[in-house]
């Protein structure tokens, strides 16, 4: 992932754009049925399709509108209905609500993070560096805290293991970390650096709990298999993902 953000502009699009591409897979797969491929593919078509059509605007540095990106959502969302003409489903509306989901649940936050490494008009990576680095402290320092010295359950009929001393060692890191990062990137005053930390611990930790309840709905453990020993893709991203439409409210408030 450091080498997505830090390799450039056509790396950081690579990079993010499989690791939604895998999480939109394992999210299709946890949903729908092992054999149907249809309706896998046309939930990562929906999922990616925004995701591209803003980076080549972006790498070809055209200048992009919330015009070109509702189009680019709307295009898609009336091709679903196409698709499903031809799946000949019992539930076509039911499947077409379902692919909006993992469109809505993974796309739109990886379609956001394209916006803000590219909100500047060139390559902002500070911004997003900052905020994978917060989600890393947060769960270094959940695990750290919780495991020695964690008693009172934070969501238990969700998340057993997490605690609330956990959440606070999270948050203790990633304050931390957010302090040390002003030092080297002053894109950010060390008061944005620091709420942006503060709501990648709170909205990242949601997203971790959404996900755990996802897989507790399907009676799932990990959403995959991918990283052996860590589950899948989705596994690794949900907390990153779920706090990025937060955190670029706030960058977009102050701006």
């Amino acid at each position: 992932m450091l080498i997505g953000v830090l390799g450039g502009r056509i790396l950081f699009v690579v990079v993010f754009g499989l690791a939604a591409a895998l999480s939109l897979w394992e999210f299709a797969s946890i949903i729908f049925l092992k054999g149907d491929s249809r309706h896998k593919l046309a939930t990562l078509f929906v999922g990616l399709m925004p995701y591209f059509f803003l980076a080549f605007y972006h790498l070809n540095n055209i200048e992009t509108s919330i015009t070109v990106i509702l189009f680019s959502i709307l295009l898609t969302v009336f091709l679903l209905f196409i698709s499903e003409l031809y799946a000949r489903s019992e539930q076509p509306f039911q499947n077409v609500g379902i692919m909006l989901l993992g469109g809505a649940y993974i796309g739109v936050p990886f379609l956001v993070l394209n916006l803000i490494a590219f909100e500047t008009g060139t390559y902002e990576y500070r911004t997003v560096l900052g905020l994978m680095l917060f989600t890393w402290a947060n769960d270094t320092g959940a695990y750290m805290l919780g495991r020695q010295f964690g008693k009172t359950p934070l969501m238990p009929n969700i998340s057993p293991k997490k605690t609330w001393e956990g959440a606070a060692g999270g948050l203790i890191a990633a304050v931390l970390a957010a302090i040390a990062l002003s030092f080297l990137c002053t894109n950010l005053t060390l008061i944005d650096w620091v709420i942006l930390a503060v709501i990648v611990v709170v909205f990242g930790s949601y997203g971790d709990l959404v996900e755990s309840m996802l897989k507790r709905s399907y009676k799932m453990k990990d959403s995959g298999t991918f990283l052996p020993g860590h589950g899948g893709i989705l596994d690794r991203f949900d907390s990153f993902m779920y706090m990025i439409p937060f955190a670029a409210t706030y960058l977009l408030w102050i701006k």
